[in-house]
């Protein structure tokens, strides 16, 4: 079995990610901006933020699992969640270290809270994340909100959320998605 630490393992497990943004990049699941649109402009805010790498790594993957639903389109359509945070968790793993995984795994989960704990983060949602908010499970009750908070990514995890939302500027963030590459293979291999 190979490891995918191995230099050339890491290589082709991030030749197969960046083909998935140019074979699924335009994909659209309802905003005004496509995948990579949205990834690039996430990225881009963490960067601008001065956040750490693993937080840009995370913000530039964290819809990574939308593009590799077999129909993520048809699932917000037909009113399903497609638990694209839970898909892009398994698909990463073992490829990045857990500071850029758990906050991807959890930023659904962070939207969750912060509707729970902020009211005007509530009403600030665009109407396609009001709608997604229903299919995974609405706000959080305090309990959960409390428990959430208590996980040592979750601020991390909020900050992804932040980024998700501000990240939906059409037109922006167009092309520079290979310009990450870098910084994913430095993750990647632990460097």
């Amino acid at each position: 079995m190979s490891d995918p630490r191995r230099p050339r393992d890491a290589a082709a497990r991030l030749d197969e990610i960046f083909g998935i943004f140019a074979a699924r990049g335009d994909d659209s699941y309802g905003e005004a901006v496509s995948q990579i649109e949205h990834a690039v402009q996430s990225a881009e805010i963490a960067e601008a933020q001065g956040d750490a790498d693993t937080l840009i790594a995370a913000a530039l993957l964290h819809d990574i699992g939308h593009m590799i639903h077999r129909d993520a389109a048809a699932a917000f359509h037909d009113g399903r969640d497609d638990a694209h945070e839970r898909l892009a968790g398994k698909y990463l793993a073992g490829l990045f270290p857990p500071a850029v995984i758990r906050p991807i795994e959890m930023h659904v989960d962070a939207k969750r809270c912060l509707v729970t704990t902020e009211p005007a983060y509530a009403a600030a949602l665009s109407p396609v994340s009001r709608r997604t908010l229903e299919l995974q499970g609405g706000p959080m009750t305090g309990a959960e909100a409390a428990a959430f908070l208590a996980d040592p990514h979750a601020a991390d995890a909020i900050a992804l959320r932040r980024i998700d939302e501000a990240a939906k500027i059409e037109g922006a963030g167009r092309d520079g998605v290979a310009r990450f590459r870098p910084l994913l293979e430095r993750l990647a291999l632990g460097l």
